[in-house]
């Protein structure tokens, strides 16, 4: 894994409390899609746990990994308390043991490509489920995207995130989709996009959270009305006359967030002929999901 993975222990409690969560509907695919109980799920880069205390439900025990110290220590206070932590690594984690569910919220990218479908596949029990989401929100109207776009194109390019094996936006099947359906491990994968309705003060909207960062000392232009008392403390200003207004309402935004594919594992009692259709239990909710890796001694 990446040492930049480890940057984020240094504003974990921020990280808590400003990263959204994810909808219950995306458990409620993911468990559809299994179509048996998961009494045990993985986790890969748990980060604090937003996608922890999703599946960490009564019947079901999770083993939330994370490399970084911090992030695991905010993690265990904000899951259940029979959730199992490791601090470590994708790659470091020991072999042996199976699940019915692996999955990554928003940390598949973290881990390194040579051997990940191999070692994903090792740690599913016959049938299990892997699963990955947590990809870039777009947004629903059209109008308000474009607006968007058009006030980013004096610093980017594009806003569009590069795909981890070079795949094209416009494709059908993004990453991770289509490595899993080259790595020949897993079968019928599949992907769905989740609506969701984001809310947000339009403070909070116009100026991002401060945490308690300091610039380092350099020259500048003194503020309008001259230099505070306190050195240590910056001045607050206010336009002569004006009253202070009142918190703003709830500005709403409408999006969506792209679930990348999940994929079951297979044992030896499936049987899969070469070229012939892949079996689903794929729910009428639609969904990420399904693979089933070819029984060993098959292409």
């Amino acid at each position: 894994m990446s040492g930049r993975a480890l940057s984020f222990g240094s504003v974990a409690e921020a990280y808590e409390r400003y990263r959204p969560g994810y909808p219950a509907q995306l458990h409620e695919l993911v468990t559809g899609y299994a179509g048996r109980p998961i009494r045990t799920a993985l986790e890969i880069g748990a980060g604090t746990g937003k996608a922890t205390r999703l599946f960490a439900r009564p019947g079901t025990t999770v083993t939330a990994t994370e490399p970084d110290p911090a992030m695991l220590a905010e993690l265990r206070r904000h899951v259940p308390a029979d959730v199992r932590t490791v601090q470590g690594s994708f790659e470091e984690l020991p072999p042996g043991g199976t699940y019915d569910l692996v999955y990554a919220a928003a940390a598949l990218h973290w881990t390194s490509p040579a051997g990940r479908w191999p070692r994903i596949a090792a740690m599913l029990t016959p049938g299990g489920t892997f699963a990955s989401f947590g990809g870039p929100a777009r947004l629903a109207d059209p109008a308000v995207e474009s607006a968007v776009q058009a006030a980013r194109a004096p610093f980017l390019d594009t806003d569009e995130f590069p795909s981890p094996d070079g795949t094209p936006a416009g494709a059908a099947m993004q990453w991770p989709g289509t490595e899993l359906e080259r790595s020949g491990l897993f079968t019928d994968v599949r992907q769905v996009t989740i609506a969701r309705h984001v809310t947000g003060h339009r403070r909070r909207l116009r100026r991002p959270p401060r945490h308690g960062l300091r610039l380092p000392p350099a020259p500048r232009t003194p503020p309008r009305g001259g230099l505070p008392r306190d050195p240590g403390r910056a001045p607050a200003h206010r336009p002569p006359g004006r009253r202070h207004r009142r918190a703003p309402r709830p500005a709403y935004l409408t999006g969506s967030l792209r679930t990348s594919p999940a994929s079951r594992s297979a044992g030896a009692e499936d049987r899969i002929r070469p070229g012939a259709p892949a079996l689903s239990r794929l729910a009428t909710a639609g969904g990420t999901l399904n693979g089933l890796p070819a029984p060993p001694g098959r292409a």
